[in-house]
């Protein structure tokens, strides 16, 4: 019996042990998976707060919380359940999808940089409608947010995806349910503080403390209520830059998977010399280097798809969308 025993507790120790190893190669993964994605998920925490701008205060943790849910369930109950689909009956279909989708981000960031230097409205993934009562418009707002979430977080679990090593099919699910959580509370999280960033400086700013901190107190609350706005347009500014260098990056690893590895090729050439020059700061430099090359390559393909959607798909999607309806 207590031979028995202690065989039995030791394959309870044994099991309990390979449980933690599954469980610290999982949020490895995860971590590491994770990471590939920063680019998008900077352009994710960039664009959401605009979405609660000329809204109430009380009303702006509501709209974020709501876009938070729409996001989870865009990555648990859609994308998921397709990204393991796609590993398991056609995974040869995940680059080109891929590739889709860092088309869609050159295009989207090369379109914000074109309406930054040349203002003409054509482009507004972002508005949302701003017409009606205050319940439509945060309907609306909140529709129109959930909607470029689901372009943002398709594109995060196919780089996780992409990302991931050979493995069971319980494996790679729960690295991607991890990631989609991780990534959602990470982004959300951010975005409710910005937005309420300004309320606490405000806060700050009308404290009645006394010396020797009561000013201090109120400088900073000042110093918050005048940065926020610089900080948004930073965050802005970065967000679009993410989108351009990690849609050019994704085309660029892309093309190599089908043999046209010139670019890919140069680029590393050119970072790696560039590196080799400053020794002090190499991983910085090529990694700078890297990013350019791949913000070049997503700069040319959104300005070929800018016209091309302008000129040739919009219109086709229209008179499509018109044959349609008559024929309903």
């Amino acid at each position: 019996m207590s031979v028995g025993l202690i065989a039995l507790l030791d394959d309870v120790a044994f099991m309990v042990r390979a449980a933690a190893a599954s469980l610290d190669d999982v949020a490895g993964q995860a971590a590491k998976a994770g990471t590939k994605a920063a680019g998008v998920v900077i352009d994710d925490a960039a664009v959401t707060p605009r979405y609660v701008v000329g809204f109430a205060a009380e009303r702006e943790l509501p709209i974020v919380g709501k876009i938070a849910v729409g996001s989870l369930r865009n990555k648990l109950l859609f994308l998921l359940p397709g990204a393991l689909a796609l590993s398991a009956f056609a995974p040869w279909a995940i680059t080109p999808l891929l590739m889709l989708g860092g088309a869609y981000l050159c295009y989207e960031g090369t379109e914000k940089v074109y309406e930054a230097l040349f203002p003409h409205h054509g482009h507004d993934a972002e508005g949302g409608g701003d017409t009606g009562s205050d319940q439509a418009r945060e309907e609306s707002r909140v529709a129109s947010a959930i909607k470029t979430d689901f372009i943002l977080s398709a594109e995060i679990m196919a780089i996780t995806l992409a990302a991931l090593p050979e493995g069971s099919f319980w494996m790679r699910a729960a690295v991607l349910a991890i990631v989609a959580l991780g990534i959602t509370v990470g982004v959300y999280g951010v975005v409710a503080l910005i937005v309420k960033a300004d309320d606490a400086g405000l806060a700050l700013a009308r404290s009645t403390a006394g010396p020797p901190f009561g000013g201090l107190v109120r400088g900073l609350g000042r110093g918050v209520v005048h940065g926020m706005p610089i900080l948004l347009k930073i965050l802005a500014v970065v967000g679009t830059a993410a989108m351009i260098w990690v849609g050019g990056g994704i085309l660029m690893h892309g093309m190599e998977a089908y043999g046209l590895s010139a670019p890919a090729h140069a680029a590393h050439e050119a970072a790696v010399g560039a590196a080799s020059s400053v020794p002090f700061a190499a991983g910085i430099v090529e990694w700078l280097v890297t990013a350019l090359a791949s913000g070049l390559i997503g700069l040319a393909v959104g300005g070929l798809l800018i016209p091309l959607t302008s000129f040739v798909l919009a219109p086709a999607w229209w008179t499509l969308s018109g044959l349609w309806r008559r024929s309903v």
